[in-house]
């Protein structure tokens, strides 16, 4: 066995690609976006759709409460909340993943000093 006084700098034990794990971040902010428009622009069609059908009658019935007409509002309330939901975890997952490549790369600079 020989030893030698320099320090490696091309360390291959690695599990990952860091180009691989950027795209796939990068991939997971755009992916996040294009699911909360789609869930924001199905919320926004639904509603347009109904409000017509709510103020030209359809929806009345003798003797209603505002409680009542506030409760046929509640679906368009809640259907946009699994896409802001996917959105936050999506936009998690690729900070995540590039916190985890800075600290990877912080312990190889700390390795080498």
């Amino acid at each position: 066995m020989t030893d030698t006084n320099q320090s490696k700098t091309d360390f291959a034990g690695t599990y990952f690609e860091r180009d691989a794990v950027l795209r796939l971040a990068s991939l997971s902010r755009i992916l996040s976006w294009v699911v909360l428009s789609i869930y924001i622009l199905t919320t926004l069609l639904s509603l347009f759709q109904f409000l017509p059908q709510f103020f030209s009658g359809a929806f009345y019935d003798k003797g209603m409460s505002f409680v009542n007409v506030l409760n046929l509002f509640t679906p368009y309330l809640v259907q946009p909340l699994p896409g802001i939901f996917c959105f936050i975890v999506l936009q998690m997952a690729s900070s995540a993943l590039l916190i985890f490549l800075d600290m990877e790369d912080n312990t190889r600079r700390a390795a080498r000093k």
